[in-house]
């Protein structure tokens, strides 16, 4: 489509030229003699850019500006003047303005600042569609009572600078309810920055949190920004935030009290205004308890409690979920949408999912790639989807050895460690394609695998 320029000047002869001169570089024109009639034009079709005259009658440039920017704030003004003075410079790009040119015009800088103006415009509306694409591909899907409740929690508390605690078992989507707080807040045009406290070897996460000067340890030749540093203004996301050191914990206090911290090695209190958000699938109430977790940040974190719940506790959300996927992963794949029949579904609503919504997520990428036909039958799942003892040996008695165990937390962390014994399985006890399949970091695999005690085959 042809950019349109709509050019105000009281000069009818400023207006031709500059028409002539920009129709012949291939844009699409509109002239205007004064303010009343540009806003007038612009209310009828608003043009991709604005040439504006400062010195008019009846209404000036300054005026017209000001009215403009109230009534279409994106759009991008060049203002023009032949008196022009530093003074009304600087006030033109308070008000606004793009850009500001002094008569005679040069038609040369004209042009350029026009394809200048013109391409921030785009550069806008891309970032416009971009943010739009990224909010719905971090949209919270589920329709249960459960997931509205959640929602309107986090409608609630999202315009708040209040610290948020999300707790849920893993791949609930935990970090989605994190993104949603911020993506709902005042800051959402600021930095969403993220990171994984499980992840992270001891050693490093002080400086991954708040950076270090140069030479504060062997191998820091620069000087790095941390976490904190590049969330300013915005929300960090500390996941796994019960995994985290009782060291690390008391900075994080201290900065979540103070708004203040010091990188590593340096010497100079730096400020942040950051909004923090963090999970865990932990109790930390027990973690407390153990001594392993400060109990004041816990109560500084846990302003506003968010409880993702598991997957099998919004069985009705299964449906909504599986299609969003498989519409996702089919387009994803360049193949025709897939379609589950309904006996399938039935069956996918009936099993437990320890995994949650991200074992689903995996299992309905699995059914595109596997299948060949249009239609997902009861037959293409894989046999303990179907509750066949075949595809899960042993399955009776380890279930049967989970409901003996005395407290929930035993019987979870048996739970996980037969799950993960079964991804194992499934991925030929490859510990690198079995954390990319359930979307855990390798390290952190690897130190449940250990604590579990799982023999790892080779």
């Amino acid at each position: 489509m042809t950019d349109t320029i709509l050019i105000v000047d009281d000069e009818e002869g400023i207006r031709s030229s500059l028409a002539g001169i920009l129709e012949d570089e291939g844009y699409r024109t509109v002239c205007a003699a004064d303010g009343f009639e540009a806003l007038a034009l612009c209310k009828r079709e608003l043009p991709g850019l604005v040439l504006l005259d400062i010195w008019m009658p009846r209404m000036d440039g300054l005026e017209t500006l000001k009215q403009l920017k109230e009534q279409h704030p994106d759009l991008n003004v060049i203002m023009m003047s032949g008196h022009g003075t530093i003074e009304t410079a600087v006030k033109s790009t308070k008000l606004g303005a793009y850009d500001f040119i002094e008569k005679p015009l040069s038609l040369e800088k004209v042009v350029v600042s026009v394809e200048n103006a013109l391409a921030m415009t785009r550069l806008k509306e891309e970032n416009a569609s971009l943010r739009g694409m990224v909010l719905q591909s971090h949209e919270m899907i589920g329709s249960s009572a459960a997931m509205l409740r959640l929602k309107e929690q986090i409608e609630m508390v999202a315009p708040t600078n209040a610290s948020v605690l999300i707790t849920g078992e893993n791949g609930t989507g935990k970090e989605l309810v994190a993104r949603s707080v911020h993506y709902h807040s005042q800051r959402r045009d600021k930095p969403f920055i993220e990171i994984n406290c499980a992840a992270i070897p001891e050693e490093l996460i002080e400086s991954e949190l708040f950076g270090h000067e140069r030479g504060a340890f062997t191998g820091a030749v620069s000087q790095k920004k941390g976490k904190f540093d590049l969330a300013d203004g915005g929300t960090l996301f500390l996941d796994e935030i019960g995994d985290m050191s009782l060291k690390t914990q008391a900075k994080v206090l201290r900065i979540l009290q103070e708004k203040k911290f010091e990188r590593v090695g340096g010497t100079r209190t730096l400020e942040v205004d950051v909004r923090v958000v963090a999970a865990t699938n932990k109790h930390l109430e027990e973690e407390i308890r153990n001594g392993a977790f400060r109990e004041d940040l816990y109560y500084r974190l846990n302003v506003v409690p968010f409880k993702v719940p598991a997957l099998r506790e919004r069985r009705d959300d299964i449906p909504l979920l599986a299609e969003y996927f498989l519409s996702a992963y089919c387009n994803r794949e360049g193949r025709e949408l897939k379609r589950i029949v309904p006996e399938a579904m039935e069956t996918l609503k009936r099993y437990d999912w320890p995994g949650n919504v991200r074992e689903l997520k995996n299992i309905v990428e699995r059914l595109v790639i596997m299948t060949s036909g249009g239609t997902i039958t009861v037959n293409h799942l894989p046999d303990y989807y179907r509750g066949e003892a075949a595809g899960r040996e042993g399955g009776a008695g380890r279930l049967d050895s989970v409901l003996e165990l005395s407290s929930l937390r035993e019987a979870r962390e048996e739970f996980e460690k037969e799950f993960i014994i079964q991804k194992l399985e499934e991925n030929d006890w490859n510990v690198s394609r079995t954390a990319e399949a359930i979307e855990l970091e390798r390290s952190n695999l690897h130190r449940k695998i250990k604590s579990y005690g799982i023999d790892i085959k080779k």
